[in-house]
């Protein structure tokens, strides 16, 4: 496993050493050209059997009586407990410039004790936008990944069978009011700020255009200048500018993943001269109690008697190792790996390396 982990980490760092540069388009968010989230709150019927317990659910009651009585059927005072509808939550993401007629994926996903939403339909659902209005109706049939088998004593779930996709489920019906080519100005905002990658945006259109039309504001933001560009709209000004090429600058990190025992580290990582010790102490206790019974002709009462077994064993170390200063991503890797340590060992000493102020890098632990 460890021999895998450090084969991963410096493929990784090999990737990173020969990235070249990046296009603009993957590097920025261009201000307003942005989708909008949706949210809204349906009924799946025709599940076999795996739908809501109404009595755990009432809210699935709720809604059902209500799409019945928009449909002319009046089941009021009725009592009907059906085991193929689930209550759900339906969301998906608006994309910027959406018509009405466009359609767009969903996401279902049920919110009451339904076991499962294979082979479900999604009655129509208005999906509704932060400002309340309704911008989206969502139907159609569902495609979960998952499946569940279950019997009297035992029940198997792959998977998760209780949320679901419907591809091009839901028709927009209101268009988001955005004029692009009324803007003078369209500011360029970086995904991961840096003050080194932002002035080789702007260094970058503006040699592109022969002229200054970009201005760096801060570490995030890159303002264009539309009618310096001379193109005939921002649209056009816009398409020409996200292909252009930058070499993108990035922080020294390392990030951890503490329950796969994943590390991650960046090329430009830097160690100051600090020595390595690394070493294992286990404390093991078992309990084995032991049932003593009377003759067979005494009046005497079967006694558990306790027997603890108590073991401390002390792994031998690996020693103290010295990391030279400034010790490179693929030093550090080979010095770790001369301990003889685990993945989540090395987290441990990594963590340490760090809090004695000797890893120059942000530590991201997730």
């Amino acid at each position: 496993m460890r021999l895998i982990i450090s084969a991963i980490v410096l493929l990784l760092l090999a990737q990173v050493s020969v990235a070249g540069p990046v296009r603009i388009k993957d590097l920025v968010e261009f201000d307003g050209v942005r989708g909008n989230d949706l949210v809204g709150y349906g009924l799946v019927v025709g599940l076999d059997g795996s739908g809501d317990g109404l009595r755990n659910a009432p809210f699935t009651e709720e809604i059902m009586t209500n799409v019945l009585e928009r449909l002319g059927v009046n089941v009021t005072g009725e009592q009907f407990r059906p085991k193929n509808v689930a209550a759900v939550f339906v969301t998906a993401s608006l994309p910027p410039f959406s018509r009405s007629g466009s359609q767009i994926d969903v996401t279902v996903s049920a919110i009451g004790d339904a076991k499962s939403l294979l082979g479900g339909t999604l009655i129509m659902t208005p999906l509704n936008a932060a400002d309340g209005q309704i911008y989206a109706v969502a139907q159609g049939t569902i495609i979960a990944g998952g499946a569940v088998a279950e019997g009297d004593g035992a029940r198997v779930t792959q998977g998760v069978p209780t949320s679901g996709v419907i591809p091009s489920g839901a028709r927009v019906e209101r268009e988001i009011d955005f004029e692009l080519s009324s803007l003078s100005d369209m500011r360029l905002a970086l995904r991961d700020a840096d003050f080194t990658t932002a002035l080789r945006i702007e260094d970058a259109i503006n040699s592109d255009f022969g002229r200054r039309v970009a201005t760096m504001l801060d570490s995030g933001t890159v303002t264009l200048n539309v009618e310096r560009t001379g193109m005939r709209s921002v649209a056009h000004a816009l398409g020409r500018i996200e292909n252009i090429s930058v070499e993108p600058e990035r922080k020294a990190r390392v990030v951890v993943d503490q329950r796969s025992g994943t590390i991650v580290m960046g090329e430009d990582v830097r160690i100051s001269r600090v020595a390595v010790s690394q070493g294992n102490l286990t404390l093991r206790i078992q309990e084995q109690p032991l049932a003593v019974q009377p003759n067979p002709f005494a009046q005497g009462q079967t006694v558990v008697v306790p027997r603890t077994t108590v073991d401390i064993q002390d792994e031998e170390g690996t020693g103290l190792a010295e990391v030279p200063d400034g010790a490179s991503l693929s030093e550090v890797i080979a010095g770790l790996n001369a301990l003889g340590v685990a993945p989540r060992d090395m987290i441990d000493i990594l963590k340490s390396i760090k809090a004695a102020g000797a890893l120059h890098a942000e530590f991201v632990v997730r």
